[in-house]
């Protein structure tokens, strides 16, 4: 928004100039988000405090959780807000993946708000039953994924799969293909940041590093020089989603500054399923789909953690680890949840360089 009113205030002063450009944007969204975090989570936290919208915790966890029960959840609301704000302050509105992006992940995030105010506001301990979460989840992922495909300015590059690490390797998907691509990533990661989001600070940082890392492809994809001379598709106008992965970066800092070890809030499903899908979004709008898997390694890997408990349960009534997701198997084999954490971390933090090195190897 703030960019169209510096355009008009360049006619009295040149310096507004510097409004127009993007990186200048970017670092601007962020301190936004950062700063509105900051301001409004203890305010958010008192609320939520006073409403008693406390975590559950099940007595079948680690006993190193009990104690965490009523800590104020639902704080992904903060992280939404500072993410839509920021982005509405500095990026381009006439831009159509950002409107297309931040209906989607607001999208996600009311069926997230859903699923927490039923279990933790009227007491339902299933919220949203599963196949309810799914149909809407699947409302707003196919619709995203459809809006992409027909306002696509370039079909050949926007309508094809990027192989990484291979030099102008993009292989054509159909309409229906397409939208079923879009969609899986979407939901996918939607879901696998939500089943991270069991201890403190575990989710919200590797979405940090992952969305950065996104900006900067954003901007290299965004860019006709960049992208030319380090061998990647050309999508116009998506470098504007530098600015929201900016916003998103800075929101999850400020999240994290009241999220981290011992955590004074949780942002519950309202915040891990709307972080999700703005991941799966932002890669699929820069054609980074298998480089989010890549990056994102640590969701894939509790996700199918939990595909794997449920599967050998199911099939042979035995359970391959102590508990899943992941993180729990390793807090009942004795690590401190902080151990978890930061090992988590480091290596989403390896993962991000292998991905961004994509933009050079080819």
């Amino acid at each position: 928004m703030l960019i169209h009113v510096s355009d008009y205030l360049t006619q009295f002063h040149t310096g507004f100039n510097v409004f127009g450009y993007l990186t200048f944007r970017a670092i601007l969204s962020a301190l936004t988000a950062l700063a509105l975090s900051f301001a409004m989570g203890p305010y958010v936290i008192q609320r939520l405090s006073a409403r008693r919208v406390g975590q559950q915790i099940r007595e079948l966890g680690p006993q190193s959780h009990l104690p965490k029960a009523g800590t104020p959840t639902m704080g992904g609301a903060l992280i939404l807000l500072a993410i839509l704000v920021s982005t509405l302050l500095w990026a381009n509105l006439s831009n159509r993946f950002v409107w297309i992006v931040l209906a989607a992940t607001c999208a996600f995030g009311v069926i997230g708000f859903i699923d927490d105010y039923k279990k933790l506001v009227l007491g339902n301990a299933n919220g949203l039953t599963p196949s309810r979460k799914f149909l809407w989840q699947t409302i707003a992922g196919v619709g995203a994924a459809i809006a992409l495909y027909i306002t696509a300015e370039n079909p050949a590059v926007e309508h094809a799969l990027l192989i990484p690490y291979l030099p102008a390797a993009l292989i054509p998907l159909s309409g229906f293909v397409y939208v079923s691509f879009v969609y899986l990533v979407v939901v996918g990661t939607s879901n696998a940041v939500n089943l991270t989001d069991g201890l403190d600070g575990l989710a919200i940082m590797p979405a940090v590093l992952i969305g950065s890392a996104l900006g900067i492809f954003a901007y290299a994809a965004g860019n006709v020089v960049f992208s030319e001379y380090l061998g990647i598709p050309y999508v116009s106008g998506s470098g504007e989603m530098l600015v929201f992965c900016a916003a998103l970066a800075g929101a999850g800092l400020g999240f994290l500054w009241f999220n981290t070890y011992p955590a004074q809030v949780f942002m519950g499903d309202i915040g891990a399923l709307a972080l999700g899908a703005a991941l799966g979004l932002v890669a699929v709008v820069v054609r980074q789909e298998l480089v989010l898997f890549i990056m994102g390694g640590v969701f894939v890997v509790e996700t199918v953690s939990v595909i794997i408990q449920v599967a050998s349960y199911k099939l042979t009534g035995r359970r391959i680890f102590r508990m899943a997701p992941l993180h729990h198997h390793f807090e009942l084999k004795g690590w401190a949840e902080p151990k978890v954490i930061v090992r988590f971390w480091i290596i989403t933090v390896i993962l991000v360089l292998i991905g961004l090195a994509s933009l050079k190897i080819r």
